[in-house]
């Protein structure tokens, strides 16, 4: 089944280009509701399945407050709200930068880069987006005694990580490949990442995917930061759901009202076409009214020009909204 057109970039009366890709919705009940494209794409979910990667953690029984268990969700911004926690985490397992193996980034955050290169300093592994999680693998891993390359395919962290990504998404990984943080990013089909996402919505309170499900919610702007989708978008739902996006086009969205696990995948990688789907299907299911200006916002985007006049619009396709996909 080929990718369908999802997305819409209008300028005028003219069709300008368009973003094409792969969507499945799972009901309250495990099977698929709707869908668009192919729901057994298989897919590298990258950072969008990272509440899953964190289930060894809260299954091992340590203390962990909501903010951490945010952040070993979060892809951050390197903000200085979520590089204080990480490197207060850090220090309360006797750890440091070093210890991590995410690699340095440069802070999406601007205050926090522009701190950067007035102090002339550099920026660390702390400043690396998926921090949180690794910060979480280093608390899992001090715990069972592993040895300090702890995102080696073969390292028993990352063997727990398998176990639980592959029970969560009922399906055999067909493979991994290496994330842009150093850590295995195991495969599977869009419809095994949309029924994980769906095993989080019906979750227990007091459950593991429970738990890290209402610490995201409760902590959107440690899960992404200011102007991300995943915040604005959690903060709009107020408790209704909770998402998570992936790099090269991927979102996770949990919505544990209906009981409905989403996910999707745009074939060209494009981010911004990805949130202008989840925004449209979180209308769809109920999450957020249509008129809200932060659906607005992504689903049906105003592309302003230098002078700040809306010269095009990025829109999610109809169907997405309401009118049912192919099943």
């Amino acid at each position: 089944m080929a990718a369908e057109t999802l997305v819409e970039v209008w300028r005028g009366a003219f069709l300008e280009s368009f973003h094409q890709g792969h969507a499945v919705i799972i009901g309250p009940d495990g099977e698929i509701e709707a869908s668009w494209g192919n729901p057994d794409e298989i897919i590298l979910p990258r950072s969008a399945c990272k509440m899953i990667q964190a289930l060894p953690l809260v299954r091992s029984g340590l203390d962990l407050s909501t903010e951490q268990m945010a952040l070993a969700c979060a892809s951050h911004q390197g903000a200085a709200i979520h590089t204080d926690r990480v490197g207060q985490w850090l220090a309360d397992m006797g750890l440091h930068d070093d210890d991590l193996r995410c690699g340095s980034q440069e802070p999406a955050d601007i205050p926090a880069r522009d701190d950067l290169i007035r102090a002339g300093e550099s920026p660390c592994q702390i400043h690396n987006n998926c921090s949180g999680k690794h910060a979480g693998f280093l608390m899992l891993n001090k715990h069972i005694g592993g040895s300090p390359e702890y995102v080696e395919p073969d390292h028993p962290l990352q063997r727990q990580v398998r176990a639980a990504f592959e029970d969560s998404c009922a399906e055999e990984s067909p493979g991994f490949g290496i994330d842009g943080c150093s850590a295995p990013n195991f495969a599977t089909s869009l419809a095994g990442l949309a029924r994980a996402a769906q095993g989080f919505a019906v979750a227990d309170a007091d459950s593991a995917e429970g738990r890290l499900r209402d610490a995201m919610m409760a902590h959107p702007e440690l899960v992404a930061g200011e102007g991300r989708a995943c915040t604005h978008l959690m903060r709009a739902m107020n408790g209704r759901g909770a998402i998570k996006t992936g790099a090269e086009g991927v979102f996770l969205g949990i919505l544990p009202g209906t009981g409905h696990g989403v996910a999707l995948k745009i074939s060209d990688g494009t981010t911004r076409a990805s949130n202008a789907v989840m925004a449209a299907l979180l209308v769809r299911l109920g999450a957020l009214e249509d008129a809200d200006p932060t659906a607005q916002a992504f689903a049906r985007a105003p592309l302003p020009n230098r002078r700040g006049i809306e010269a095009a619009r990025l829109n999610a396709v109809p169907s997405l909204f309401g009118a049912a996909g192919s099943a």
